[in-house]
C-alpha cells in the first residue's frame, strides 16, 4: 500500500494546468513523499499528476455558458466530495484559481476536515469583493500571485502569502524566431502574427470567428503574412483542424512553448486571460478581444469594476495593448490595430517599451517552490506559519 501522503489538486483552465504542472515537479524537490492526484490536463499529468477528471471537462465560463455544462459539473463535484470524505481522503486539498468551482469545492473540504491551500486568488480586486469573507471561512491558505492581493485579506482570518507570479518561473523562449519558424518551414523575413484563440470551448465560439475575420482581413492587405495558432493544452487540435480546412489562411498550428510562438510573431490578437501576460513578458505587442454571451456581458459589466480586462493592462496600471470587447471587437477594428503595430515600427516601439514595464512590477521567480512548500507543510498538518523565503 502506498504510504505517501497525497495531495487532490483541482484546476478547469489551461493556465492552471500550467501552474499546476510547475507546482508538481517544484513539490518532487521539495517534498517527494507527496504524490498528486485530481482534476487537470495534459501538463499535469506528464508532471505525475494522476488525472482523474480531465480539466477541459469542467473549462466553461459566463452565467449563461456554465448552466448549459452544469450535469457535466455537478457529476465531477460529486465525484471529487466522495474522495474528500471516502478511503482516498487526501492530506491536503490544493485549488488553483477556477473559483466558482473551486470555492464549493473548498466548502466541502472544510467540512471534512482537509485543509485547503488556494493558490491564485479569486479576482476579489475586480468584482464581487464581499467574497473575501467567504473565502476567508473555507480556506486555509492562500498563496496570492499579485503584490496587491495580500491587503484585500488583511481583516480576515485566513493566511495570505504573496509568492510571485508563476509565469516568472515559466516564461522562457527556448529557441529564436529564425529557428522556430524554420522548424515549420515558414520564412522569417515574411512578417508573422499569432492568433491566441484561448483554452476553453466557449471562448472559441464567441471570439475565434472575429479572429479569423481579422485575420483575413490582414491577408488581403499584406499577402506574404503567415499566422500562428498555438493549441492550448486543454483542446484537441482537431477543433482547429476542421475549422481552418474550410480557409485559404496560412494558418499553421503549434502544439509547444506558448513563448517561443509569441516571440516569433510580430504582433498577436488573443482573447483576454493569461495568455495576454504570457505574451506581454516575451513583449510582443498585442490587440486584446473578448466577446460572451451577450446575458453574461450585460451582467459582468454591471459587477466587474476594473478599467481593463487584460491582465496585461491590470498588471501595467495602464492601456499598454488596445482591448476590444463585446460590440467593439470586430473584425476590421481588430485587423486595423494589428496592421498599425506591424506597419508603423514607432508605434510597436511604444508598445513594447510599456510591455518591459510589467516584468519590473511582478517581482522576482520562484513562486511555484513556495506554493510546493506550503503544500508540503499542509499535508504535514503546519497549517500556520512564517511565511518560507
Amino acid at each position: 500500500m502506498d504510504q505517501r501522503r497525497k495531495a487532490l489538486i483541482v484546476t478547469g483552465e489551461a493556465s492552471g494546468d500550467l501552474h499546476g504542472s510547475n507546482l508538481i515537479k517544484a513539490a518532487r524537490e521539495v517534498d517527494p513523499g507527496l504524490s498528486f492526484f485530481g482534476v487537470g490536463g495534459r501538463l499535469m499529468e506528464a508532471a505525475g499528476c494522476e488525472i482523474l477528471i480531465p480539466g477541459e471537462e469542467l473549462a466553461v465560463m459566463g452565467l449563461v455558458e456554465v448552466a448549459g455544462h452544469f450535469p457535466t459539473i455537478y457529476r465531477a463535484f460529486n465525484r471529487l466530495k466522495g474522495i474528500l470524505n471516502g478511503e482516498r481522503r487526501p492530506d491536503v486539498l490544493i485549488l488553483i484559481d477556477f473559483p466558482d468551482f473551486n470555492l464549493r469545492l473548498a466548502k466541502a473540504a472544510k467540512k471534512a476536515h482537509v485543509p485547503v491551500l488556494y493558490y491564485v486568488s479569486p479576482q476579489v480586486w475586480a468584482w464581487r469583493r464581499g467574497r473575501v469573507k467567504k473565502i476567508a471561512g473555507v480556506v486555509d491558505r492562500l498563496a496570492a500571485i499579485f503584490p496587491f492581493e495580500p491587503d484585500f485579506y488583511k481583516d480576515q482570518d485566513i493566511e495570505v502569502e504573496y509568492v510571485g507570479n508563476p509565469l516568472l518561473d515559466e516564461v522562457h523562449v527556448s529557441r529564436s524566431r529564425v529557428d522556430f519558424l524554420g522548424s515549420y518551414g515558414l520564412d522569417p523575413d515574411r512578417p508573422v502574427v499569432g492568433l491566441f484563440p484561448g483554452s476553453r470551448k466557449n471562448e472559441l465560439k464567441y471570439n475565434f470567428d472575429t479572429i479569423l475575420g481579422a485575420a483575413e482581413l490582414i491577408r488581403r492587405q499584406k499577402t506574404e503574412i503567415n499566422f500562428l495558432l498555438p493549441v492550448a493544452s486543454s483542446l484537441d487540435p482537431e477543433i482547429f483542424q476542421a475549422r481552418l480546412a474550410e480557409l485559404t489562411l496560412p494558418i499553421t498550428l503549434v502544439q509547444e512553448n506558448i513563448y517561443d510562438a509569441a516571440n516569433a510573431c510580430d504582433a498577436v490578437i488573443t482573447v483576454s486571460g493569461t495568455v495576454t501576460l504570457q505574451t506581454a513578458l516575451v513583449g510582443t505587442p498585442m490587440a486584446i478581444l473578448y466577446k460572451m454571451a451577450p446575458l453574461t456581458y450585460a451582467i459582468g459589466k454591471r459587477l466587474v469594476k476594473v478599467d481593463h480586462i487584460g491582465l496585461a493592462n491590470i498588471v501595467a496600471g495602464d492601456g499598454v495593448v488596445r482591448e476590444f470587447i463585446q460590440e467593439e471587437a470586430t473584425a476590421e477594428a481588430v485587423a486595423g490595430e494589428i496592421l498599425r503595430i506591424v506597419d508603423d515600427a514607432e508605434y510597436g516601439r511604444l508598445i513594447r517599451h510599456g510591455l518591459s514595464r510589467i516584468r519590473e512590477r511582478m517581482g522576482e521567480g520562484g513562486c511555484s517552490r513556495r506554493v510546493a512548500r506550503m503544500a508540503s507543510e499542509m499535508s504535514r498538518g503546519i497549517l500556520h506559519k512564517e511565511p518560507s523565503e
